[in-house]
Parts: structure tokens; sequence; C-alpha cells
């Protein structure tokens, strides 16, 4: 595995925490997995046996109804993991994983973790410390859709995915743009309007690029009292 490879799994949620002797062991049998982009990763239904972490490149989780509609759950971009839960359990995946984009995915066997939890007690715990950081994220997404504006929600997915912590920022996303409503809870055509709007708070989109003119002042509005932002039509 190269050495950037590695560093994002290193700092990836379910191993950031993890004993470093654990981390080795869990990397020794990972694999770098490419595929191109509308390539399916895994199907829903499909025995759940890995845990993926993003190397590079988009994936997007679905689920397909019993009338045919495509629904986004989730989509993920370099260094974050998906797969867990279900993993663990030896179930199966919920939902589909498609590649977005051509993309690297580091596999890991769900029974190497699973055998170094029942080795390692610090490493059960920093898998579990993982989960529930997993799980406060998932509520947080609810609540969101419930309490922020439009602008709000997109103004704090881009602040996710920006590795600025203060200053000018340039965020790359996925071409389609319909992943990004439906990763959100919204429709394209409000998609774009919260875009509009994020004009006056300092974000110029350009294509597959979002330029934000200052981290902190995007923060700040993206954790504003929502009933101010609502009373200003925001």
């Amino acid at each position: 595995m190269k050495p950037e490879h590695r560093a994002i799994a290193l700092n990836s949620l379910i191993l950031s925490g993890a004993p470093p002797a654990a981390v080795e062991t869990v990397l020794a049998s990972a694999r770098l997995n490419e595929f191109d982009r509308g390539a399916t990763i895994f199907l829903q239904g499909e025995r759940a046996t890995a845990i993926y972490i993003v190397a590079e490149g988009w994936v997007k989780l679905y689920r397909i109804s019993p009338n045919g509609t495509e629904a986004i759950v989730g989509v993920f971009t370099k260094g974050r993991s998906f797969g867990e839960a279900v993993a663990f359990r030896h179930d199966v995946y919920p939902v589909a994983a498609e590649a977005v984009t051509d993309c690297r995915l580091i596999r890991i066997e769900a029974e190497v973790i699973l055998r170094l939890i029942r080795e390692a007690p610090d490493f059960a715990v920093s898998v579990l410390s993982a989960t529930f950081a997993h799980l406060h994220g998932l509520v947080g997404q609810v609540e969101a859709l419930k309490a922020q504006t439009g602008a709000q929600r997109v103004a704090e997915f881009l602040l996710e995915l920006s590795s600025c912590a203060a200053g000018p920022c340039t965020v790359t996303l996925p071409y389609d743009k319909v992943l990004i409503a439906g990763r959100l809870g919204m429709k394209p055509e409000s998609l774009s309007r919260a875009f509009a709007k994020l004009r006056e708070h300092g974000v110029t989109v350009r294509q597959n690029h979002a330029e934000i003119a200052d981290v902190e002042a995007l923060r700040d509005y993206a954790t504003e009292d929502p009933g101010l932002a609502w009373s200003r039509g925001q």
C-alpha cells in the first residue's frame, strides 16, 4: 500500500483511535481495490464481509425501493469508511454501493477486525468509540433535515469535505449534483437555490469545485440558529 493510502487509512474514523499494534495488523491484510466509474462495489442483499475506506474518488450508497425508485443513502469521498455495522454482524448489505467516479478503495476484511476485537480489549473500545461517533453523525444529519435551512445543510456538507480549519479553501465535489441533493434530502432545484444563496456567504461553485472565501465565516453561518436564517429567508 502506498504511503498516501496508508495515511488515509490511519486517519479514518475506524482506525484513527486504535492501538498502533492493532492498526498494523489490520493494514497488513488490507488490500487496495480499483473501480471504474459506474462499477458496482456490492449489491443490496449481498452478504457483508468487508469494510471499505475511500482512498480516491467518490462512492454512493443507495437503495432500490419495490417500485424501482433509487434513494441515495450516502455519498463518500477520501477518508470516509462504510460497511462497518453490517460487516461486524455478518449481515447482508441493506444498500448497494457504486463508484460514482473512478475510485480506489481500501478493503479490510471484517473477520480481521472481529478477531482483534475478541483478542484486544483496547482495540474493541476504539471500534466502539468510532461506532458511536458514526451514530452521532447520523443523528446530526437527521436533525439537520428538520432544523436547518437548505443553504445551511449545503454549507455544512461543504465544511465536512473541507481540509481547512480557517481562511479560504477549495472543495472538490462529485460531478453529478443529484448525488449531493440526495445526500442532503433535497431536490436538485433546491440545491441550485441553496448554492445561489451561499454566494452571499462567500461560496462560489465552478463545475465540480466549490471555493470557500472564509471557512470560519461559513461555519458560523452553518451553525447559526435556524430560526434566524429562516426569518431572513435563507
